[in-house]
């Protein structure tokens, strides 16, 4: 097992203002990685993996939160091979990971029942929202936006990307890291 490195992942899937219509389950679109080195408190790798919806649509909402245009992930990877990137890559199944909150980790979930996909992650998951709550000793759930602003640190990149949103959620842990409120066995 490697407990150096730790996997920040954060996914952007398939929305709409309002219900989704008919038909069209939510699907991940993009998968950001950031490693983070849990001893030095560096952010040594970063990705974003376009993914191939299959079953639904990047509606103009989904856009203009994103950026992300049907033609870009239309170019992206399908579902299957971004999860076997991310174990080839990444060595996800084995390495603890971390999101902002559980929506990532239960959007892998759902989408691997749903297509028949093996569950590229582990069992070793942070919840980073709640750690970043207890971390300041309350109990509001911070966005990840205001959770930097709380924390003094810059929002870098664009909100809602997957690449950027997984390093500033990076960023928050080694802030959180760097205060002793991070749990040792995360990492």
């Amino acid at each position: 097992m490697d407990d150096r490195l730790l996997n920040v992942v954060d996914v952007e899937a398939t929305c709409w203002e309002g219900a989704s219509p008919d038909g069209q389950p939510s699907e991940i679109i993009e998968v950001g990685v950031c490693v983070l080195d849990m001893r030095t408190l560096e952010r040594v790798g970063r990705d974003s993996i376009l993914v191939r919806p299959a079953r639904s649509s990047v509606s103009e909402f989904c856009t203009r939160l994103t950026t992300l245009t049907p033609e870009q992930v239309a170019a992206g990877v399908d579902f299957a091979s971004a999860c076997a990137l991310l174990g080839q890559r990444y060595r996800a199944s084995e390495r603890a990971w971390a999101s902002w909150g559980d929506y990532d980790r239960r959007q892998f979930e759902r989408q691997c029942a749903a297509t028949g996909v093996r569950y590229p992650f582990g069992d070793r998951h942070t919840n980073a929202k709640r750690m970043f709550a207890e971390s300041r000793d309350t109990s509001k759930r911070f966005g990840m936006d205001a959770a930097l602003q709380v924390a003094g640190l810059p929002l870098e990149g664009t909100h809602h990307r997957g690449g950027d949103d997984a390093w500033n959620i990076a960023a928050l842990i080694i802030d959180m890291s760097r205060r002793g409120r991070w749990p040792a066995s995360s990492g």
